[in-house]
């Protein structure tokens, strides 16, 4: 198997609870890429959102990639754009008057900053408490978004389980005409349709002359579901939901907690190539 890319989710994968990356987790990393593997982090957030991580992880040369809003946003690490995709102001205006019709708060994410529409009953997103390191800007309605800026999504952030009630009373239509799907047991997010990290993962592979079989994804949750698919090896990690065990390649035996992600690079590329 010629892995060239390892693909890695932050949340439940390359993060402990703690958000903090082991060090048997930067190690195996180190390993990899001495190895000639690229690794690419794959996340719903932007570059904005994950402080020092790639400093933490020296992935900030002119060939380092990450791969941003679930793949609406391929870059280099230097900050520089490849590819983008985004929500349109009437599509904006089309979200967030579903997620008000059912009483939940809507972050629109431009960037490095985030527009929060509390609920009509006062309900306030706690997406400030997932990623501090955003510019909060709080109005009333879509009337005050500015124009001429670029909306990469759209998230939904609240109690689990008042999120889960409140999820199947949305329209059909914001699941036929939106990439929708929680990224965590507080988070709902809707990206611009056929959006996803497989989409963007693709995308950089034909930047660097790759395809899908050269690829190693790992991840836990719904959003990372089309990437672990499309990928060469989808690995889902132990601490992962059913769906992503279901559709990937291999779980690893170890979580988030206990470096399963170490786990999985020695087995698959350093005892593999070695």
């Amino acid at each position: 198997m010629n892995i060239r890319i390892l693909a890695l989710d932050l949340d439940g994968t390359l993060y402990n609870t703690e958000k903090i990356v082991t060090d048997a987790n930067k190690k195996a990393l180190a390993a990899a890429r001495e190895k000639g593997v690229k690794v690419v982090i794959t996340t719903g957030r932007p570059l904005k959102a994950i402080g020092n991580l790639l400093e933490e992880l020296d992935l900030l040369d002119h060939d380092d990639y990450s791969i941003t809003f679930n793949g609406g946003l391929v870059q280099r690490n230097t900050g520089e754009v490849l590819d983008k995709s985004s929500l349109s102001f009437d599509q904006v205006c089309q979200i967030q008057q579903a997620l008000e019709a059912v009483g939940l708060p809507t972050d629109i994410i431009s960037g490095g900053d985030v527009y929060s529409i509390p609920s009509k009953d006062g309900r306030h997103s706690q997406y400030h408490l997932a990623n501090p390191l955003l510019t909060f800007i709080e109005v009333t309605s879509v009337v005050e978004l500015p124009k001429d800026i670029t909306y990469n999504k759209i998230v939904t952030v609240t109690d689990p389980d008042f999120l889960d009630q409140q999820i199947i009373k949305l329209s059909p239509s914001l699941f036929e005409d939106f990439e929708a799907f929680k990224s965590r047991d507080i988070i709902f997010e809707i990206m611009p349709k056929g959006i996803d990290k497989a989409f963007g993962l693709n995308l950089l592979c034909q930047h660097l002359g790759l395809d899908a079989r050269h690829v190693m994804a790992m991840g836990d949750e719904a959003n990372d579901f089309a990437m672990l698919e499309w990928a060469g090896l989808g690995v889902a990690m132990a601490n992962g939901v059913s769906g992503a065990k279901a559709v990937a390649d291999a779980v690893t035996t170890l979580t988030n907690d206990e470096s399963g992600v170490a786990e999985a690079v020695k087995t698959f590329i350093l005892e593999e190539e070695s």
